[in-house]
């Protein structure tokens, strides 16, 4: 088991899975779509990948407040990812997280989409405010 690398609750919650790493800020509204989870932002680096069930690794998320409630129809689709990790959270994506009940955490100890990578197993521990790499 790896280190703990300390970050800030947004969002309670506990979850483990697959990472899903992006450098590009995401905008919900327009950029996934809520009934499949998949990135159709033709210009996001995610493009064409399914975030559903995994551990989401954003530097940031972008775009219109109705991104909270994409983020939300996620969650009654069970198209949304398991938690959300963002370098720095900003009110749609946090907001979005917590009327949803997705674990989110923010400001990790360390740049988090650099360090972690697409693939890694991940436990984001969002009551204790931590993430480790496993």
């Amino acid at each position: 088991m790896s280190d703990e690398i300390k970050c800030r609750v947004i969002s309670k919650g506990i979850e483990e899975g697959e990472a899903l790493v992006t450098k590009d800020s995401i905008s919900f509204l327009g950029g996934v779509d809520p009934k499949t989870g998949i990135v159709i932002d033709k210009k996001h680096e995610l493009y064409n990948q399914c975030i559903t069930d995994k551990i989401l690794i954003i530097p940031s998320g972008k775009g219109s407040t109705v991104g909270s409630y994409v983020i939300y129809q996620m969650i009654k689709n069970n198209t949304a990812p398991k938690a959300i990790v963002c370098q720095n959270a900003e009110p749609i994506i946090a907001i979005g997280a917590i009327i949803s009940k997705i674990p989110m955490v923010d400001q990790p100890d360390i740049d988090i989409v650099k360090r972690i990578k697409s693939d890694d197993l991940v436990k984001v521990n969002a009551n204790e405010g931590y993430i480790q790499i496993q």
